[in-house]
């Protein structure tokens, strides 16, 4: 199969792709400072930090499962994003306004609920309207334009940081005006898709065990990938650890996130062209290899090379996941689907980021990621032992 061209996606697939781009800019300008702004201005512990980036990542996750549920159901998917992306919106000015961790946990909880909501009927919309040989374009590409919002967002950072003398809270109120951009793309420019209407309860034990063993057995792979990756608030704190100034903290976002954006549309055309489980493979040793040298090196030389290497490993991997998701699953449950794998991943995700948050706090950033490269090296080698004889779950 030749290479698809960019231009033959749908209109909506770019629209979605210029909304995801505004809300991350506003999310990682928010995220690329949050960190700090915990343990420096409000004193919290690297565990609260864990702690709270878990249990927003784990809460976006849950909602999921009820509203690609609910978007198969009504079958309608944009009523649920718009309404996603405008919860996200709305709890933006939260986050300056917080004195205390359980306030920032408070915004955190209403902003992943927003992504909760929109993620698994965004993600069942762009399956909805693209034809599955070029469901790995359509997902690399949206997921390339929302990771150009995640550069864009922590550079705004660093930028206004430096104008704005240091003042956090100031540079907090600024994140709500990409948002609210984000949200109009999406009411203007994006078209509900085809969508049957699901005939039983999506979210009854008969739907979601109709959903087969091919789909069961990818929901596990994404489990394995996200407990071997921890929440991204540790780069930042560990780029506050090796040198790096207040302002330029959200640097590590911007340099992973570049080699995040990069990789993921190459990525998705590879996915097409049959290479998905040569994905898999080098998107765990690049995760490897990050968790090592962000390990070992305690310069900014070897910070910045990790992070490199841990964009690398997100390009290859995150929208390869999505696109094994759309086809495994059937169309008048693809809503529900995304939304059981997001769920069992936020699962994974808050157990890693607590850990990751106890480890950092008992015995220093060294062993935290030392600790991540050994959990990703054990699913390497149970992928391994899972495809010896036969082929990657979800592959083709």
């Amino acid at each position: 199969m030749k290479p698809l061209s960019r231009t033959r996606l749908s209109r909506t697939v770019w629209a979605l792709g210029a909304t995801s781009l505004f809300m991350d800019l506003s999310s990682e300008l928010v995220h690329g400072l949050l960190p700090v702004f915990m343990t420096v201005v409000l004193g919290a512990s690297m565990v609260a930090v864990g702690v709270v980036e878990g249990i927003a990542e784990a809460t976006a996750s849950i909602v999921k499962l009820f509203s690609g549920a609910l978007s198969d159901k009504l079958g309608r998917r944009k009523p649920l994003v718009v309404l996603g992306y405008g919860l996200a919106a709305l709890s933006k000015p939260l986050f300056p306004l917080a004195g205390t961790v359980a306030l920032v946990m408070g915004a955190r909880f209403m902003d992943r609920v927003g992504k909760g909501i929109r993620g698994a009927p965004r993600d069942a919309l762009i399956a909805d309207i693209t034809p599955p040989g070029q469901r790995g374009a359509a997902y690399g590409l949206r997921q390339a334009l929302d990771t150009v919002g995640a550069v864009l967002g922590p550079l705004a950072a660093i930028g206004l940081m430096l104008a704005l003398a240091n003042d956090i809270r100031a540079v907090l109120w600024l994140a709500a005006v990409p948002a609210v951009i984000s949200v109009l793309i999406l009411v203007f420019f994006v078209a509900e898709g085809p969508v049957k209407s699901a005939e039983k309860n999506p979210v009854s034990f008969a739907a979601i065990g109709s959903l087969g063993r091919r789909y069961w057995a990818i929901v596990s792979l994404g489990a394995v990938f996200t407990l071997a990756r921890f929440s991204e608030a540790f780069l930042v704190i560990r780029g506050q650890d090796v040198g790096l100034s207040l302002a330029f903290v959200p640097l590590a976002l911007v340099v992973m996130n570049v080699a995040y954006t990069t990789i993921a549309y190459p990525a998705g055309l590879a996915a097409d062209n049959g290479h998905r489980k040569n994905l898999i493979v080098w998107g765990l040793a690049a995760l490897i290899a990050s968790d090592l040298v962000l390990g070992y090196f305690g310069n900014l030389t070897g910070f910045f090379v990790g992070v490199v290497l841990w964009g690398v490993h997100m390009g290859l991997t995150q929208g390869l996941l999505s696109t094994l998701v759309a086809d495994a699953a059937p169309a008048d449950l693809r809503g529900t689907a995304f939304g059981v794998f997001h769920v069992v991943s936020g699962i994974a995700l808050l157990g890693a980021s607590v850990l990751a948050g106890w480890l950092w706090g008992r015995f220093g950033p060294e062993f935290t990621f030392y600790a991540g490269a050994a959990f990703t090296a054990i699913a390497l080698a149970g992928l391994a032992a899972m495809t010896r004889g036969g082929r990657t779950p979800g592959t083709r």
